[in-house]
């Protein structure tokens, strides 16, 4: 079975970032983004997906995270892109609920080539230590557009703002573990009827 990792490169006037995946991999992360946050939200990305993640971001953090943690969500879709090819044989969807304490989180995502999100997501408070929880809506939305994945993220109860986004970001990686598996009983099938995703 071939290979399917890829790197990604992508460098703008706010940005420069470097995206590597291993859809097969066994859950290691090199993360560094410097946002900290980010970089935990996406290490439990790796862990639960059993995807092996290399981040490497520069970005004018100085002004803010925003460029940076959308251009990350960008390359990280793009890189996923490209490490799936033509996606045959893949589950195509996937779904999770994850709970911590008391937040519970649920995630679907179809690698249907049509990018869209559905976010409902309501934090109590506007920070988690000095990351902006909005930008966790332009990371999704930047992946989204990008690994042209259909994407659907609620939070369905919590009152601590970490735990709900902890939530959040394991369940997306276990929804995309399981439509990025490989189904034998689809091998060399495309999972759609339209003969393309």
């Amino acid at each position: 079975m071939s290979e399917r990792k890829a790197s990604v490169k992508r460098g703008t006037l706010e940005t420069n970032i470097e995206a590597t995946v291993n859809l097969d991999g066994s859950g290691e992360s090199r993360l560094h983004t410097g946002i900290g946050f980010l970089d935990h939200m996406l290490d439990q990305v790796a862990r639960h997906g059993m995807i092996d993640i290399a981040i490497q971001a520069k970005g004018d953090l100085h002004i803010d995270a925003h460029h940076t943690v959308e251009d990350i969500g960008i390359t990280l879709g793009q890189a996923f892109v490209k490490a799936l090819g033509d996606k045959q044989g893949i589950r195509r969807y996937g779904h999770a609920y994850v709970p911590l304490d008391e937040a519970l989180s649920r995630v679907v995502i179809d690698f249907s080539g049509r990018p869209g999100l559905d976010y409902h997501v309501d934090y109590p408070r506007a920070r988690i230590g000095e990351f902006d929880v909005d930008l966790l809506h332009e990371f999704f939305q930047g992946f989204a557009n990008h690994a042209m994945v259909t994407l659907h993220i609620d939070s369905l109860r919590g009152k601590n703002a970490h735990h709900i986004a902890e939530t959040i970001f394991k369940a997306f990686g276990r929804a995309v573990r399981m439509a990025v598996e490989r189904d034998e009983r689809m091998q060399g099938k495309l999972p759609s009827t339209k003969g393309s995703l």
